[in-house]
């Protein structure tokens, strides 16, 4: 079905409207175009959001023929795409990522979600979408610090796999780190689509990630978590010999570019918000390692050993 006979249910956030309306509207000018615009920021990740949106777009009369589009940062991917994956059982989607984060990470890889009191994404769902647009012109206006954050997950694609980007993220070849960071996720995702094994590899700096996320009640954005994150499991890497240590000079050297933070706080504190992530076992945990660039590994590690580590 030709896409001018199908509704296009748009969902964005205040930010983003604001600098892109017009073209927006200029660019779907021949489409039915519904537009959801919600508050910018981790906050609008939320069942409450989910539930409105979705009794709003059933208020429209909204049909399995139709599309949703996410057209903003990764909260809206994932909300977007979370709605597309449950209303009607299945509703298709097009993500058009509009940070830097979302281009090479949320965007990629068909994970869809939000948050609860319990953690981070904890309800919801893996949705593909029909298509993903990526168009760098959308980093003309993403603010500095927003930049920085996403460079973040491209510093972790190098780091499990692909050694070549360390030059690219030196010089800050914004297309060259695009197409390798996706590429990166790309090959892992179509090898274990649910994550079951490689897929953890992406996890990378995420365990601690995410209880850095909730501890701060999502003040820390995902990326600068992630970057503490990276920090913290290189470090667990070299206490428990599992890690070459040169690596931690090398990711300080590239944080140094994009004045991404190094985790200083109390590493225990942490600990008793990992019972929330996903990747828990029981009394133990999937937790992802660098032995070198681009050889991680996954090891399970009980969490009780983590309060016997000394503070970073």
């Amino acid at each position: 079905m030709p896409y001018q006979q199908r509704r296009l249910f748009l969902i964005t956030d205040e930010n983003v409207y604001f600098h892109y309306k017009n073209h927006l509207k200029d660019t779907l000018k021949d489409f039915t175009v519904d537009y959801t615009i919600i508050q910018a920021g981790e906050a609008s990740k939320t069942l409450d959001n989910y539930m409105k949106i979705a009794q709003s777009l059933l208020s429209k009369h909204i049909q399995r023929k139709d599309i949703i589009i996410a057209f903003g940062g990764g909260v809206v991917g994932d909300l977007a795409g979370f709605i597309a994956a449950t209303i009607l059982r299945g509703v298709d989607f097009i993500q058009v990522p509009t940070t830097l984060l979302a281009m090479v990470d949320s965007s990629i890889g068909s994970k869809v979600g939000v948050d609860t009191i319990h953690g981070k994404n904890l309800m919801g769902a893996f949705k593909h979408p029909l298509s993903v647009i990526i168009d760098p012109m959308y980093l003309n206006t993403l603010p500095e610090k927003e930049y920085q954050n996403g460079m973040a997950e491209v510093i972790k694609a190098c780091f499990i796999q692909d050694a070549s980007l360390f030059e690219a993220i030196q010089h800050n070849d914004t297309l060259t780190l695009i197409k390798k960071a996706i590429q990166v996720k790309k090959d892992i995702v179509q090898i274990d689509p649910f994550e079951r094994h490689e897929r953890m590899f992406l996890n990378f700096g995420h365990t601690f990630a995410h209880a850095i996320e909730v501890y701060s009640n999502y003040q820390i954005p995902h990326g600068y978590a992630v970057a503490m994150g990276m920090d913290i499991a290189i470090r667990l890497g070299i206490y428990f010999n599992i890690t070459n240590k040169t690596l931690l000079d090398k990711l300080h050297q590239l944080y140094s570019y994009y004045q991404l933070p190094k985790y200083a706080g109390n590493l225990q504190e942490l600990v008793p918000f990992l019972n929330q992530d996903k990747k828990s076992i029981g009394d133990r945990i999937n937790f992802i390692f660098i032995e070198a660039i681009g050889k991680p590994i996954i090891k399970p590690i009980d969490k009780e050993v983590f309060y016997d580590i000394p503070s970073f």
